[in-house]
């Protein structure tokens, strides 16, 4: 009995091990059927560095600002990336919080903002912050729309 009792716990234990780290901890998925994925902003880095989508998937991007700086996420191609960092620096390097239009968000330090967004046409696009020389330096999130 107490074998028995003792391989149980093992097991059960086991399993919640397996579900805490088998998968994505960024993804979530809602009551409505819809995904979240949770980002983080920290100095020239957002966390995860890739995520993967369905074409045709809305989701909700949360962005964690855990920095001490301003930063931003804007979707897109990286023609538009570049695009959007030409007009970015022709506003003396202030990205203006309505300067993303509906494919971007301004994150404040120690904020949160959510972007829904639907990732249409399969293939590879980029989230890029455009903050002063933090596209440069690489923070940006590949996503790939399968």
């Amino acid at each position: 009995m107490y074998r028995r009792l003792l391989m149980t716990v093992a097991g059960l234990t086991f399993a919640a091990l397996l579900a805490a780290c088998g998968g994505d901890d960024h993804v979530d998925n809602d009551a409505a059927g819809g995904r979240k994925i949770d980002i983080d902003m920290r100095d020239n880095d957002f966390s995860p560095a890739s995520i993967n989508v369905k074409a045709g998937e809305q989701v909700q991007l949360v962005f964690h600002n855990k920095g001490s700086v301003r930063h931003d996420a804007f979707i897109g191609d990286e023609a538009a990336q570049m695009d959007h960092e030409a007009e970015v620096r022709a506003s003396s390097g202030d990205t203006g919080h309505d300067a993303h239009g509906s494919d971007g968000i301004t994150v404040e330090p120690g904020q949160t903002g959510t972007l829904s967004h639907t990732f249409d046409e399969p293939g590879t696009t980029v989230i890029g912050c455009h903050e002063a020389g933090h596209y440069g330096l690489g923070m940006r999130i590949r996503v790939t729309v399968t």
